[in-house]
């Protein structure tokens, strides 16, 4: 998590790959790829939503502070860090 704590910068782009409907939640790096798993189903915006507050608590921010740049229908997100 130390190595996404120093991307909680004003202005960052963080790209990451959701996985819905995980076993478990967590959030790592895996060959420079951000990789986000939550149990929350792909249905209605939940597990995008999801991911969001999972990044913001990986970032050590508030999950006000991580918004949705592209991405909200699709795996690959990118997030915007306000």
């Amino acid at each position: 998590m130390d190595d996404l704590r120093a991307l909680a910068v004003p202005g960052a782009m963080i790209a990451v790959r959701v996985t819905p409907g995980a076993r478990r939640a967590a959030v790592e790096i895996v060959d420079g790829v951000v990789r986000i798993h939550v149990r929350a189903v792909a249905e209605a915006g939940r597990a995008t939503e999801a991911a969001r507050r999972a990044l913001a608590e990986a970032l050590g921010v508030a999950p006000s502070r991580v918004v949705l740049v592209r991405g909200a229908a699709s795996r690959e997100k990118l997030f915007r860090v306000e």
